[in-house]
């Protein structure tokens, strides 16, 4: 029989009012299992035991939380191969994507751990005089983190590890296209020794769980990726209690392909940046901006090299792009190939389903060229192994159009030119670079985040997340005269 899985709370795994049944993208005979949905009545239930939590997680000391997240992140390392063989059976990435990325989950954890032990405040003397000033953060309080399913481990794992590390009781939604994954980390923390409380597990509806979450007024912060559309209602759901928020949503990713650029590199983070995990992170550079005098041997060896990646599923041996996540996202992606042909795009490589040995929602990548910034392919967000191509005469005209966008989160340049790559780094309106780097692949210690539509409030990852996750308090002490 196929198993069930509970949801987390207050210390014990629970059934919800109803399951999800969960298929693999590359085998849709493949159920993975099923997996509890919360109603109304288990969130009142999490937040209730969230709150009472909140001491114990507050009293907890250093030492045992560092402990505890040490653990957790030691174990998803240790098995990275079999929690990444999970992964990538219910996502469709290559396994060699969902092994890193479950080890890169461990890593946030150990980092965070490490964190945990340097909580140092700051102090002061005041103005007046015979009175100290001390500073230091506290926890925010109870933490809701609602995460997406492109990286089911990692993103939940940046946003849980932080608020754990600094005392808050964190309240885990996650996606329901991927809840294999949601579980089985769930299941690790909840042997790490923590309170009961201070982590839960809540599968269930974003309507439901993921909105009744944001706006819940025992609820102190909320973390969420997503979409741009979701995003402003989770905003609006916090918004209406003055919760803390912070968002991580769409991107339109520019790569600047310059003619002094080394073609080979560049091409090849093309492919990388664009169409690894099928294309399907924020991270994906989906727009390529390419100099006129370089452009035509881009296209083709770009166009070679797309047709020769292995699409199979994704525990195939030597697959390179597995399938994409749902019939729901194969059809929009479809629909986005139609769209470019009825404008007169050239598609030089893939757009097509294909079929496989096993079925599931296989399709080439493909490659646009011919494109203009103002269609709304090369203005809205894919989440599609789709990468559009446009023609630039100038290194001013590749900047112009890179930042003529609602987004802002990554963009990349391919070019021999330190002066240019500099100008570059300090005029592009996004929150992270790359120079002659592919524009997915960040590390886990520094912050990440973007500007404009794609992120609002404090960043994430490194010691920046300490902005979110906690609040200031100033104290005035005033000594006394000694004896």
């Amino acid at each position: 029989m196929t198993k069930t899985y509970c949801n987390l709370i207050a210390g014990s795994w629970r059934e919800g009012a109803a399951t999800v049944e969960n298929r693999n993208p590359s085998d849709l005979a493949d159920v993975i299992g099923y997996y509890a949905q919360a109603g109304t009545d288990q969130l009142e239930q999490a937040v209730a035991a969230a709150r009472e939590a909140l001491p114990a997680c507050r009293a907890l000391g250093l030492e045992a939380r560092q402990t505890a997240l040490e653990a957790i992140g030691r174990e998803l390392m240790a098995r990275a191969g079999e929690l990444g063989t999970l992964l990538s059976r219910e996502e469709g990435k290559p396994f060699a994507e969902g092994k890193g990325e479950v080890y890169r989950a461990g890593q946030f954890f150990t980092y965070f751990a490490a964190e945990a032990l340097r909580q140092i405040g700051e102090n002061a003397d005041s103005v007046r005089p015979g009175v100290e000033i001390d500073v230091r953060r506290e926890p925010m309080g109870v933490v809701a983190v609602i995460s997406p399913w492109n990286f089911p481990t990692a993103t939940a794992s940046w946003k849980i590890a932080p608020a754990l590390a600094y005392g808050n009781a964190v309240i885990w939604k996650p996606a329901n296209l991927t809840p294999a994954s949601a579980w089985a980390l769930a299941e690790i923390i909840s042997r790490s020794g923590l309170p009961d409380g201070a982590f839960q597990l809540l599968m269930g509806s974003g309507s439901t769980i993921g909105n009744g979450l944001a706006g819940h007024p025992g609820v102190d912060a909320v973390t969420f990726t997503g979409s741009h559309a979701v995003g402003k209602k989770v905003a609006a759901a916090a918004a209406s209690n003055l919760t803390k928020f912070q968002l991580e949503l769409g991107s339109k990713n520019p790569l600047l392909v310059m003619d002094d650029a080394d073609l080979d590199l560049a091409v090849a983070a093309a492919a990388a940046g664009g169409y690894s995990g099928t294309g399907q992170k924020c991270t994906a550079s989906s727009r390529l901006l390419v100099h006129e005098t370089v452009h035509d041997a881009f296209v083709e060896r770009l166009g070679h090299r797309l047709a020769s990646m292995k699409v199979d599923h994704a525990l195939a041996e030597g697959t390179e792009i597995g399938p994409v996540v749902s019939e729901e996202q194969l059809s929009a992606n479809l629909a986005w190939i139609e769209e470019a042909k009825t404008c007169g795009v050239d598609i030089v490589a893939g757009g097509e389903r294909v079929s496989r040995a096993t079925e599931g929602y296989y399709m080439t990548p493909a490659l646009l060229v011919g494109t203009r910034n103002d269609m709304a392919l090369n203005r809205e967000e894919l989440f599609a192994p789709i990468a559009a191509v446009q023609k630039i005469g100038s290194y001013e005209e590749g900047l112009t159009i890179a930042n003529d966008t609602d987004y802002g989160l990554v963009a990349g340049i391919f070019t021999a030119s330190l002066a240019r790559a500099s100008h570059f780094r300090r005029n592009v309106e996004t929150g992270c670079v790359t120079v002659n780097l592919p524009t997915a692949g960040t590390d886990y210690h520094v912050p990440f985040g973007g500007r404009k539509a794609s992120s609002f409030g404090p960043r994430e990852q490194g010691r920046m997340a300490a902005e979110f996750y906690t609040q200031v308090k100033t104290a005035y002490i005033r000594a006394g005269d000694p004896e």
